[in-house]
């Protein structure tokens, strides 16, 4: 998957580092990252590249080994000539791995630190805490971390077969399977047993944790689960939120690797027959 990086260390304790030359700079507009190819490998604009650099304002993200990554909010033209801007979709191929990682999670830290530039209690401008990853109101004390939302991942099984589905309206085509977000005062277990219902009107009996995955592409911490079915295996669809839904036999699954997302990691483990229940 997109954060197993192995043989790098991604280190995301927070330190209040003054930027220096070697580090990595993160520039984004909207969802698009500026970098290079070089080989074919990303790479990412330094510090001593910059034009202005010490009238530029950096914020420390994290550390991949021994590499530092900043984000600057202001874009440096001069680079244009060296880099240009690409989708931040284009991570969940991209290498080196770790590099894509290091894009597609600075874009989640980005996004938190555009819309937490004022209070949402009583609008002053926010500051950053020195000693943590925290935006803080000087007026009322608010305290701000970043958004992480927690969301199931679930492998519905029955006999030989795997639900799969497609999202209806969104901009990814490819099968997926079942998820959904928790809501307030609902467990993971919870909200595995309602998106179940509400999306295909099918009943889950037994659960059985896989793993999780930091999914920075929409500010989510994923959780998945094989789920056994209970009951008939009629599905009744919610149409709003997908397009399709349907069993598919272990031999059949129209889906290859893909070394990026839980998802595909527990389809294809379903497929290659290493979940039996």
């Amino acid at each position: 998957m997109i954060q197993d990086i192995a043989p790098h260390h991604y280190h995301n304790e927070y330190h209040h580092f003054e930027i220096q030359k070697g580090d990595c700079v993160l520039f984004y507009r909207k969802r698009e990252v500026l970098m290079a190819y070089d080989d074919e490998q990303i790479v990412y604009p330094k510090y001593e590249e910059i034009s202005k650099k010490e009238a530029r304002q950096y914020s420390y993200l994290f550390r991949i080994d021994d590499c530092r990554y900043f984000l600057c909010g202001e874009i440096d033209e001069t680079l244009l000539n060296l880099y240009h801007f690409e989708s931040i979709q284009k991570m969940r191929k991209a290498q080196p791995k770790y590099q894509a990682f290091a894009g597609v999670t600075g874009l989640q830290l980005a996004e938190w630190y555009r819309s937490r530039r004022f209070c949402g209690c009583c609008g002053a401008v926010m500051v950053h805490s020195t000693e943590e990853r925290m935006m803080q109101c000087p007026e009322c004390g608010l305290m701000e971390y970043p958004k992480i939302s927690p969301a199931v991942i679930i492998g519905l099984i029955h006999e030989n077969k795997i639900l799969m589905s497609k999202y209806a309206g969104r901009a990814y085509k490819n099968y997926a399977l079942l998820a959904g977000f928790s809501e307030i005062g609902e467990s993971v277990e919870e909200t595995v047993h309602r998106e179940v219902m509400e999306e295909v009107g099918l009943k889950v009996g037994k659960l059985h944790y896989y793993k999780s995955q930091p999914w920075s592409f929409t500010d989510t911490l994923l959780m998945g689960f094989y789920a056994e079915l209970e009951g008939g295996e009629d599905i009744t669809l919610d149409q709003t939120e997908l397009s399709m839904a349907e069993w598919f036999e272990r031999e059949e699954i129209p889906v290859t690797y893909e070394d990026c997302s839980l998802t595909n990691e527990m389809i294809m483990a379903f497929k290659e027959g290493k979940i039996h229940y």
